[in-house]
């Protein structure tokens, strides 16, 4: 497929976006770039949420992470459906009950303004690496697609990519998300089914073939109970997706800032029961393609590239596609690239304006605007920044890289809200920044030693580790 078709698909998908952005951004003040005016509809909400969810690192990095781990990625998935049920029933009644637009804001009133401060830097952090790692994905499929054959820097890639995002959220924010997130998660499965259609057509398979092949295959093995030193063992993978979905979406200001902006309580709730829902099986569809890719490329003699993300992209765009695939494939990959970098851009815009400059409390309604502006200009430069560090030290599957630096950044704050919730003491409050550092170097250490000394290998179940000594140290440091 060549780069010139590429390039007017991604103008055109583009220009769609700045449409919506302009007809549901008119009018937009602060309150309604941070939370939508509360006025979202929760089906929207949940169907775009699906596709932030999923993003770049579904679409291309899960299909190819089948090749060296199989179907295991479900056991993950299942636990995941655990912490929604968390997320739902426990953070969402609690956020709603005390009025936040960040959720950060309840350990002030919990803890203290330095914890609290604290907790928003930890996920400042954390949004900023995820929201990189789901870029530079993206970024490096264009690259490879496009960019490369017009000598065109990576440097120059990232910038054009991280610009666009910005031109149809900076004024918008949360109201023009809501809707271009819907579009894009329709445009990312569209991408998978059909490209599903395509090669189940072209090795002559029906349905029900297609299903038995991937079943019967070496790559759909879901359970893994034999060796409970793994990374892959069952009940690792289980518990680490249940924290992983109760810190990166029930302590994530990021997907929180969309459930927050439904009318009421109850509309969130329904927005996350459903989101929960379908989020199985669409995860099982990517796992699928990722299997009937490989089984594909041997098919035919097609060369696995080295890095395993590489292989849906280079089937797309290569030759191996017939062109309508290709570009649906570019049009889905855009897609999954926007649905979580554009709400990672608001949410960190918000957090900081509101958490760390607490703007609202500092300055009139027309320098809050300002300042939010600038701030979201900030963190462009600050993603296109880290990208570019990570283009140069990144060696492994960026799915596995993304969940084991969450393990670190995220752990923290599940020790803080888990102490905070389960537990009636406060802290000192200067104190407890010691102790969350301290807590993900002591997990570091830890993961070190049992493997030199028990060959055992801590996996995604890091988060867990993490918070556990958090929670420990905030016992410690609590005021008897």
């Amino acid at each position: 497929m060549s780069s010139s078709i590429i390039l007017t698909v991604i103008l055109i998908y583009f220009l769609l976006l700045i449409a919506i952005s302009f007809f549901s951004s008119k009018n937009n003040d602060n309150y309604s770039f941070f939370l939508a005016n509360k006025k979202s509809p929760w089906y929207i909400v949940a169907f775009g949420m699906i596709g932030a969810s999923l993003s770049g690192v579904t679409f291309i990095s899960i299909p190819g992470f089948v090749g060296s781990s199989q179907f295991s990625y479900m056991q993950m998935v299942m636990g995941y459906l655990l912490g929604y049920i968390v997320v739902a029933n426990v953070l969402l009644p609690l956020y709603y009950r005390l009025q936040l637009t960040s959720i950060y804001s309840y350990l002030e009133s919990r803890f203290g303004r330095n914890t609290y401060h604290n907790g928003a830097v930890f996920f400042l952090i954390s949004r900023i690496i995820g929201a990189s790692f789901r870029l530079f994905l993206v970024a490096s499929v264009l690259q490879l697609t496009i960019f490369d054959a017009w000598h065109i820097p990576f440097f120059v890639t990232v910038s054009i990519t991280i610009f666009l995002i910005w031109v149809y959220t900076f004024k918008g924010g949360l109201n023009t998300i809501i809707w271009t997130d819907t579009l894009q998660t329709f445009f990312m499965l569209a991408a998978v089914i059909s490209t599903l259609i395509f090669i189940a057509h072209n090795m002559q398979l029906n349905f029900s073939e297609l299903i038995n092949t991937i079943k019967t295959s070496n790559y759909s093995k879901i359970f893994f109970f034999d060796d409970w030193k793994s990374p892959q063992y069952f009940w690792k993978q289980f518990l680490a997706g249940a924290f992983i979905t109760i810190v990166m979406t029930g302590l994530d200001q990021d997907m929180m800032q969309k459930n927050l902006s439904c009318k009421n309580k109850s509309e969130a709730q329904k927005n996350m029961y459903w989101f929960s829902f379908v989020l199985a099986p669409i995860n099982l569809i990517f796992l699928s393609l990722g299997a009937i890719l490989y089984l594909y490329s041997q098919k035919n003699g097609i060369n696995i590239p080295i890095k395993a993300d590489m292989l849906y992209p280079t089937l797309a765009t290569q030759g191996n596609f017939p062109v309508y695939i290709g570009v649906i494939f570019i049009i889905g990959l855009i897609a999954s690239a926007y649905s979580s970098a554009d709400s990672a851009l608001t949410s960190l815009t918000t957090s900081f304006s509101i958490d760390i400059l607490h703007i609202e409390k500092r300055y009139n309604i027309r320098e809050q605007v300002k300042k939010r502006k600038q701030i979201h200009i900030l963190f462009s430069f600050i993603l296109l920044i880290v990208i570019l560090i990570f283009n140069v030290i990144s060696k492994e599957s960026v799915v596995k890289e993304l969940f084991t630096i969450a393990g670190y950044t995220y752990g923290p704050l599940l020790g803080l809200y888990s102490f905070g919730l389960f537990t009636n003491y406060q802290i000192k409050d200067k104190l407890s920044i010691y102790i969350l550092l301290g807590a993900i170097f002591l997990s570091y250490i830890t993961k070190i030693l049992l493997f030199h000394f028990y060959t055992y290998s801590i996996g995604f179940e890091i988060l867990i580790l993490n918070g556990v000594l958090s929670f420990i140290g905030l016992w410690l440091i609590r005021k008897k």
